[in-house]
């Protein structure tokens, strides 16, 4: 069960995980679980179904990107990365961005909220 009121996803705590394991695709959805959720940052695994995305838009913090299932496209100020399972990328804060999914793919983002 996803956990959207606690700082961290105590079903998690000193248990080993694989990231895709955290999250099931949904036709036609984005679907997203946090795992920690904390003023200094956040992790929250993402699972995209084809067709799929999240517009563009920007944040006042830096985040890691990391692909853990599948095939994403991840949009930085206009140019384009397609990225594989075990693939990362950083998005800059207050950078335009955006995410496609030309097929099923899980993602986990981890956003750093320090400046």
């Amino acid at each position: 069960m996803a956990n959207k009121t606690k700082p961290i996803d105590e079903s998690l705590i000193s248990i080993p995980f694989s990231w895709g394991d955290l999250v099931a695709y949904q036709e036609g959805s984005v679907v997203s679980r946090s795992i920690i959720n904390k003023p200094e940052g956040t992790v929250t695994v993402f699972a995209f179904d084809k067709g799929e995305g999240l517009s563009t838009h920007s944040a006042p913090y830096d985040a890691l990107v990391e692909i853990v299932d599948g095939t994403g496209v991840i949009a930085i100020e206009g140019a384009k990365f397609e990225l594989q399972t075990g693939r990362q990328i950083i998005m800059p804060a207050n950078q335009p961005h955006a995410v496609d999914a030309p097929e099923r793919f899980k993602m986990v983002l981890i956003m750093i909220k320090s400046k």
